[in-house]
């Protein structure tokens, strides 16, 4: 079971998760999917291999309402799907070099039309809404995951 504790501060809130497994991952991204609309900007920190990309396809079926293929996007930068409410843009950042190429790939077009997940976004912070949910994960014990979710705080009643 994802333990949690929740801290709201100003117009945002954290809320820290405790995930024993990689499993959990999904089901946190189970939880936030059908809160997503059109604008969301979702920032993925954190190591290689944590689980960004098992939360992103985890989002993206639970916005599908089915498993479907994910690629990670890591060589081809971008990935999009298209949903009834909105288009989702992932983007895997991990191999751009400056926040130039950035246009070049479509994350403005993204952020105005979309939701947009980015993994390794630190590139792209200066270009990202102040509003973004960020979720940093890191690993903890075992096979487990410790999750710290940044968003705002019209999010809180959304995930507690």
């Amino acid at each position: 079971m994802m333990g949690w504790r929740m801290f709201q501060k100003m117009s945002r809130f954290q809320a820290h998760y405790n995930l024993p497994d990689i499993a959990s991952v999904a089901v946190l991204a189970q939880k936030i999917a059908p809160h997503l609309k059109r604008g969301d900007v979702l920032q993925l920190e954190g190591d290689l291999g944590v689980g960004k990309t098992t939360f992103t396809r985890a989002l993206i079926a639970a916005l599908a309402g089915k498993e479907i293929e994910v690629p990670s996007p890591t060589f081809t930068l971008v990935q999009q799907y298209e949903f009834p409410a909105f288009t989702l843009y992932h983007f895997d950042l991990y191999r751009l070099k400056n926040s130039g190429e950035l246009l070049e790939i479509g994350l403005e077009q993204a952020l105005s039309e979309g939701v947009t997940v980015l993994e390794w976004p630190q590139l792209a912070t200066d270009f990202l809404p102040a509003d973004s949910l960020v979720l940093k994960l890191s690993f903890s014990s075992g096979e487990g995951r410790q999750a710290e979710l940044h968003a705002p705080a019209a999010w809180a009643p959304l995930l507690s």
